[in-house]
C-alpha cells in the first residue's frame, strides 16, 4: 500500500466514524427510554438531546478552512479521531440528559472537522476524474450509517445501551492512535495535474447557487431520514421491545441501498454531467418519501431503500459540484461553507423529528413534511447547468472566450 492509498484509507475510516457517532443515540434511544429511567420514557425528548451535537456539527464546519492554514490537515484530523472517539466514551457515563447532551455535543464538535477537511484531501488525491473517488468515500460514510442501528441494537440488546457508545469510542481512538504515527503525503497527490479550467463566473455562481440551495434542504432530510429510520422500522415492523436487534437489521438493510447507490452514482458521474446523473434520482425522492409516509408492514422496506438510494446518491453528485466548477485554492473554503449551511439544516432534524413525533404520536406527519422538502431539491436539479465541458475541461477555454 503506497503512502497515499494508505492515507486514503485513513480518511474513508474517517468518514465512517463520522456518520456513525451521529447516529448511535436514534438506535440506543429505544433501549434508554424506560419508565424511572435516568433519561425519562419518552423517544422525542431523549432525541432532542442530540440537538447541540448537530448545531456544532454543522457551525464548526465553517471555520476548518481556516483552522487547517494556521495548524495542517494531520493536526486537525488527528483531532478528530481522539477528540470523537473519547466524547463517546464520555457519553457511556452520563448520569443525566445535561451530561448527555453535552457529551454528545462534544462529538458534534470533533467530528465537525471531517468533511471539509477529508473530502478537500480526497478531491485532491482524486485528480482529474473525482467522482468514483468521492463514490466509494461515500459508501464508506453510508457503511457508517447502515452499520449504526444495527450495531447499536446489537450492542444494546446484550450489554446496554452504555457499550453502544464505549466500544465506537475506543476504537476510534485507537485509530486515531495508529493516524498519529503515519507520516502525510499533503500535496503529492495533485503533482502534474492539469491546471483547473477558466469557467465562465456566471455559470459558477449558478452552480454554487444550486450547491447552497440544496445544502439546506438535503441536509436537514438527510439527517432527519437517518434519525427516524429505527424508529420507523419498529413502528411498522417490528413494534415489540424484544425485537431491537431485528429493527437495526432492517435499518441497516434500507440504509445499504443508498451505499450502493452512491458507488454506482460514482462511476456514472465520471461518463455522464452532473445534471444527467442528479436529475433522475431527484425525481425519485419526492414520491417515495411521500408513500413512505403512509405505507404499513413490508411494502416499508422497498419504500426506504428506494428514499435511501436517492438521498445518498445525491451526496455525491452535490460533493462532486465543487470539484468541479471550483478551483482548487478555493475549494477547501467552499467546502466549509457548503458543510456550515447543510448541518444547519441537519441541525433542526432531531428537533423536528422529536417535535412532530410527540406531538402525533407517529412519524407519518414528518415524513410527508420531508417529501415537501424533496421536491425543492428536484427544482434545484432542474436550475443545475447541463454542460458537456464537464467531461472535457479543456473545452472551457473556448466557452470562456466566447462569454467575454
Amino acid at each position: 500500500m503506497t503512502p497515499a492509498v494508505r492515507q486514503i484509507a485513513f480518511i474513508n475510516t474517517a468518514h465512517t466514524f463520522t456518520h456513525y457517532s451521529l447516529l448511535i443515540l436514534p438506535t440506543a434511544v429505544l433501549a434508554m427510554a424506560m419508565p424511572g429511567g435516568m433519561f425519562g420514557d419518552s423517544y422525542g425528548p431523549i432525541l432532542a438531546l442530540a440537538t447541540g451535537m448537530f448545531v456544532l456539527y454543522g457551525l464548526l464546519s465553517l471555520p476548518q478552512g481556516w483552522l487547517a492554514q494556521r495548524f495542517g490537515r494531520k493536526a486537525l484530523m488527528t483531532a478528530f479521531f481522539l477528540g470523537t472517539g473519547l466524547s463517546l466514551v464520555a457519553s457511556a457515563f452520563a448520569r443525566s440528559p445535561w451530561m448527555l447532551a453535552a457529551t454528545l455535543s462534544g462529538v458534534g464538535v470533533f467530528t465537525a472537522i471531517y468533511h471539509p477537511i477529508g473530502t478537500t484531501m480526497l478531491v485532491e488525491a482524486a485528480g482529474d476524474k473525482p467522482g468514483r473517488s468521492i463514490g466509494v468515500n461515500g459508501v464508506f460514510g453510508n457503511i457508517g450509517v447502515a452499520l449504526a442501528p444495527v450495531v447499536t441494537a446489537f450492542l444494546a440488546a446484550q450489554f446496554g445501551w452504555r457499550s453502544a457508545f464505549l466500544l465506537p469510542g475506543l476504537l476510534c481512538v485507537a485509530v486515531g492512535v495508529v493516524w498519529l504515527r503515519t507520516p502525510t503525503v499533503e500535496g503529492a497527490a495533485h503533482r502534474g495535474a492539469r491546471p483547473f479550467p477558466a469557467i465562465p463566473r456566471y455559470l459558477v455562481r449558478r452552480a454554487v447557487a444550486v450547491l447552497m440551495a440544496i445544502a439546506v434542504v438535503s441536509g436537514l432530510v438527510f439527517n432527519a431520514f437517518t434519525l427516524l429510520l429505527p424508529k420507523l422500522m419498529a413502528e411498522r415492523l417490528a413494534g415489540s421491545p424484544d425485537l431491537l436487534p431485528v429493527v437495526g437489521a432492517l435499518a441497516f438493510l434500507a440504509t445499504l441501498c443508498g451505499a450502493l447507490t452512491q458507488f454506482s452514482v460514482g462511476r456514472m458521474i465520471d461518463k455522464h454531467t452532473l445534471k444527467r446523473v442528479f436529475l433522475p434520482i431527484s425525481l425519485i425522492l419526492a414520491p417515495a418519501m411521500g408513500l413512505l409516509a403512509v405505507a404499513q408492514g413490508w411494502l416499508v422496506m422497498p419504500l426506504a431503500g428506494a428514499v435511501a438510494a436517492s438521498i445518498f446518491g445525491q451526496v455525491t453528485v452535490n460533493e462532486t459540484m465543487a470539484a468541479r466548477y471550483i478551483s482548487p485554492e478555493l475549494r477547501a473554503r467552499i467546502y466549509s461553507i457548503r458543510f456550515f449551511v447543510g448541518f444547519l439544516g441537519a441541525a433542526a432534524a432531531a428537533p423536528v423529528v422529536g417535535f412532530l413525533h410527540e406531538r402525533t404520536g407517529n412519524l407519518t406527519l414528518v415524513t410527508f413534511v420531508l417529501a415537501g422538502f424533496s421536491v425543492v431539491t428536484l427544482a434545484c436539479a432542474l436550475f443545475f447547468p447541463d454542460r458537456p465541458e464537464e467531461l472535457a475541461p479543456e473545452r472551457w477555454a473556448a466557452v470562456a472566450v466566447a462569454a467575454e
